[in-house]
């Protein structure tokens, strides 16, 4: 999760998502102690990290503690941003450690599940494993360093992503226990390396509206 701006207490309680509103009464607590925002970031960097090599050797049970280790992770995503806007420790720093964080958790996990597929035996899929797993992977580097990029020139509201009930779109990293318990991290990689490319593509466009949207800003304002 991005390290934002303070929000008021208003917007930050109602329609949020439902992982960050209860991340920020976690982090409550520790306001005025000495973890800071980089702390939970560099937590949540190693339990992602853990994540990805458990799922390297691609047996059931490796691959059900990697699972839930990175819904842990994807939790812990909120909860740097939330004790930065309660405690005001706000930091370009931390914003761009905790993009990084993002994009390697989620880029070594696809690559990690693809890893561990290739090693086991009845996997029958057009393209080797560890490929699909690269090309989700890239999709979602490219996503999240084109949604920087939106977000440096038009806020972090540009970038919101669509939700409902509580539930945005990134939520869907929850579902992985399910595709490990039932056996179906070989559709579920599948399925990545298709939709993830074609997301990049929807982010690419939007990237260059954003560009376009800014051009007639500044001509405006040199106007």
């Amino acid at each position: 999760m991005l390290n934002p701006q303070p929000l008021t207490h208003a917007s930050s309680s109602v329609s949020r998502p439902w992982d960050a509103r209860l991340a920020r009464r976690l982090v409550a607590p520790l306001i005025h102690s000495w973890v800071t925002p980089n702390h939970l970031t560099t937590l949540r960097l190693g339990v992602g990290l853990a994540a990805a090599a458990a799922f390297i050797p691609g047996s059931y049970g490796w691959s059900n503690l990697a699972a839930l280790l990175l819904v842990l992770s994807n939790f812990l995503d909120h909860t740097d941003g939330e004790l930065a806007r309660l405690s005001g420790k706000t930091s370009r720093i931390g914003h761009l450690y905790d993009l990084a964080s993002d994009a390697a958790v989620t880029i070594l996990s696809f690559i990690s599940i693809g890893v561990g597929l290739a090693g086991k035996p009845g996997v029958d899929l057009i393209f080797p494993p560890a490929a699909l797993g690269v090309a989700a992977g890239s999709a979602i580097a490219l996503i999240f360093f084109l949604r920087m990029r939106i977000e440096e020139l038009h806020g972090k509201i540009a970038t919101r992503q669509a939700s409902l009930g509580g539930f945005e779109t990134e939520d869907v990293l929850y579902l992985f226990p399910l595709a490990t318990l039932s056996n179906a991290l070989e559709p579920m990689l599948l399925i990545a390396s298709i939709c993830a490319p074609v997301f990049a593509i929807w982010v690419v466009i939007d990237y260059q509206r954003a560009l376009r949207r800014d051009r007639r800003m500044t001509a405006g304002v040199a106007g």
